[in-house]
């Protein structure tokens, strides 16, 4: 048909998208196991592209993580959508919980784009909060309609709360501890969890 790419040109730009695809899954992986000073060499060999393609992609360190962070940003979004329609509403909120503990850990060992997400004037950082806290709102929400969740309780909160465990985690495998945590968080949010009726609290 005139007006279409050639044969080869689709090709081409195919092979570029898996190649960028791959790239994003190896880098998830290299920085999780090897910190954020993992070379980039090994993210190459991993996604089984040469060291040229990579950074054709992506050409600094730095932008490598964060398209690495904003896929995982936008996975965790999708996430919560399904876990909606295929869960019960608390099962659902625990599960995306357990979820973004992962991308937490994934963020730990991506120093330089842990600092951009911390950073509240970029770019990166209102990317997160916007599309996080839409998705664990949407999930709350669910929980205070079924009764199940506190209604004092807003994304934001959870949010921090949920950050500021893994980042003060410090031993070699606190993702089951965050994880422990999380779970005795969510367990004091639901309707009923908190002192006896008619309990006095001195100040």
């Amino acid at each position: 048909m005139e007006g279409d790419p050639p044969k080869a040109t689709r090709k081409a730009r195919a092979d570029s998208t898996r190649n960028r695809e791959r790239l994003l899954v190896a880098a998830a992986e290299v920085f999780r196991a090897g910190g954020g000073q993992a070379s980039l060499e090994a993210v190459a060999r991993q996604a089984g592209v040469g060291i040229g393609t990579l950074y054709r992609h992506f050409p600094t360190r730095e932008a490598l993580f964060e398209a690495v962070y904003r896929r995982e940003v936008e996975q965790l979004a999708a996430l919560a959508e399904t876990l909606s329609e295929s869960h019960p509403p608390l099962p659902a909120l625990r599960l995306w919980l357990r979820a973004e503990v992962r991308l937490v850990a994934t963020k730990r060992g991506m120093l330089t784009a842990l600092a951009l997400a911390v950073d509240s004037g970029s770019d990166i950082y209102a990317f997160s909060f916007a599309h996080l806290t839409r998705a664990v709102g949407g999930l709350l929400r669910r929980c205070v309609e079924a009764g199940e969740i506190r209604e004092d309780v807003g994304p934001e909160d959870l949010l921090q709360t949920l950050i500021g465990l893994c980042l003060a985690a410090r031993e070699p495998e606190w993702e089951g501890t965050v994880i422990r945590l999380v779970d005795v968080f969510v367990d004091g949010m639901r309707v009923g969890a908190g002192r006896p009726s008619g309990e006095r609290v001195d100040a």
